[in-house]
């Protein structure tokens, strides 16, 4: 080994070293200067190493450079170098809102993988990055399926890092209104994180369950967990995970009654995203913000942060996304009508927002396998979006249409038997009996593992919705909101099947 060589790696590990002491940005500035003196596979690792840390201050586009420069510098005989480079490159992509230039780097990076189990690491990392891009489409089917299955890898090859299957696990579950379970996999994440000494973990659960306990109303339980994780993330200058927190105590202002305060950090929270490229948080942070100038009395101000957010999502296909923001924007509209006397132009704008919406929002959760998951998506989402789209109906005097979301309401679901009949398997990769884990994870693991089969069990399929046809004026219920939902969302709400009534 030459001498620069030998300088090159002690470089690398000073690098790594900061890194694992939180200073993020110092290991990046380390990794740069190694791959701007160094050659051959040392430059290499040094300038995936730099899109790493990139990527986790924030600044994922210089991340998506340094990624794509590596990849283009790479030979063939690299190993597992290339799949790690295409997998990191994916999550970075997410937060720059290309997710299907996320998923064509996984799938590049699983048709490179091996059977060898030195890769189990890097399945595990592409496992938990296919999750992500799934919560992102908000396909919470495949989005649970897949947490459950890399919580089986992680467990056979990598324990230590079980805490992030668990924490999408959580994501998941509390998305689709299990909140308790929710609760229960983020609180198992949190205790393989801290089994693992992985301090970044512990913060990042420690800030997820503080959203999820603002997000339930339990303010007083998120207080704690949020500052410590706040604190952290600001004295490792992690930009993302800090324009995050900013949303969080922008919730906790709002729940408190101090809605300019909110506002402000709401603003914070969507500058932080903005300057670093994470372009759907920054739409997230803005929904928020409309919301408080909304509250504020700002309502042409909320409606133009509504309409970025919506242009923002539906340039990226996310179609559900979409429908929340639309639902969301009704909802903030409806608040304000006088009981008396509603103004009649806000009226028909709640209206014609909150119809469509319900009904992209209700046709969900004929997407899920088991019983127990669409019920719960029924009562926690469906439900109250299609409660405020009758309630508006009726004080628009609209007879025809709170007939036809009636109908809709009693038709009831139909079971999907052809989905009963075998069938070739989902894909997944197949794994041996994994092994006891280590004595410091192997309670959380057990048990979440246990949880998760019980959670993720399966139930009758179910299709979606066939069209309504009403006699005797022949007339296809709600045909107007069903093709104006599927125009605006870019979603599939109804079958191709006509029932007649």
């Amino acid at each position: 080994m030459t001498d620069a060589e030998s300088d090159g790696r002690e470089s690398l590990q000073a690098g790594a070293a900061a890194y694992q002491r939180g200073d993020a940005a110092g290991a990046l500035r380390i990794f740069e200067d190694v791959a701007r003196d160094a050659s051959g596979r040392i430059r290499l690792s040094a300038m995936v190493n730099a899109a790493r840390m990139a990527d986790e201050v924030g600044d994922h586009q210089r991340a998506v450079t340094w990624f794509r420069t590596a990849l283009d510098a790479m030979p063939d005989d690299v190993g597992a170098m290339r799949p790690t480079a295409l997998v990191n490159l994916s999550q970075a992509l997410q937060h720059l809102g290309d997710l299907d230039g996320a998923q064509a780097a996984l799938d590049e990076a699983r048709t490179l993988l091996t059977d060898d189990p030195d890769e189990g690491q890097l399945r595990v990392a592409c496992l938990l990055s296919s999750t992500a891009v799934a919560i992102h489409r908000q396909q919470w089917a495949e989005a649970i399926d897949l947490a459950t299955e890399s919580l089986d890898a992680a467990m056979y090859f990598a324990p230590n890092r079980a805490g992030n299957p668990l924490m999408n696990l959580a994501a998941a579950y509390f998305e689709t209104g299990r909140g308790e379970l929710a609760l229960d996999f983020a609180g198992q994440a949190l205790e393989a994180f801290a089994a693992a000494e992985d301090h970044n973990g512990v913060a990042e659960t420690q800030q997820n369950l503080a959203i999820m306990h603002l997000r339930s109303g339990r303010v007083d339980d998120a207080r704690e967990p949020l500052t410590a994780s706040q604190a952290y993330f600001e004295r490792s200058g992690l930009g993302p995970r800090i324009g995050i927190g900013l949303k969080a105590q922008g919730f906790v202002a709002e729940l408190d009654g101090s809605h300019a305060r909110a506002y402000a950090l709401f603003e914070q929270s969507m500058t932080q995203f903005v300057a670093a490229g994470a372009v759907l948080e920054a739409a997230e942070a803005r929904i928020r913000l409309a919301s408080a100038a909304f509250t504020l009395g700002r309502s042409d101000e909320a409606g133009r942060l509504f309409a970025e957010s919506f242009e923002v999502f539906a340039r990226h296909g996310l179609g559900l996304h979409c429908a929340q923001v639309d639902f969301w924007y009704a909802q903030l509209l409806e608040a304000t009508l006088d009981d008396a006397r509603p103004d009649p132009h806000r009226l028909a704008q709640a209206l014609l927002l909150a119809v469509p919406s319900a009904l992209a929002i209700d046709a969900v959760r004929y997407t899920f396998p088991s019983g127990e998951q669409r019920h719960r998506w029924n009562s926690e989402l469906a439900e109250p979006a299609m409660r405020s789209a009758f309630r508006l109906a009726a004080r628009a005097g609209d007879a025809r249409l709170v007939a036809d979301l009636i109908e809709t309401r009693c038709a009831g679901a139909t079971v999907k038997f052809t989905d009963l009949e075998p069938g070739a398997p989902a894909a997944h990769w197949d794994m041996p009996e994994p092994p006891d884990p280590p004595d410091s994870l192997a309670g959380p693991l057990t048990l979440a593992a246990a949880l998760a089969e019980v959670a993720a069990g399966e139930g009758i399929p179910i299709s979606p919705l066939p069209q309504l046809r009403y006699e005797p004026d022949g007339h296809v219920v709600l045909a107007d909101y069903i093709a104006e939902a599927e125009r605006r969302y870019g979603r599939r709400i109804r079958d191709d099947r006509v029932l007649t009534l």
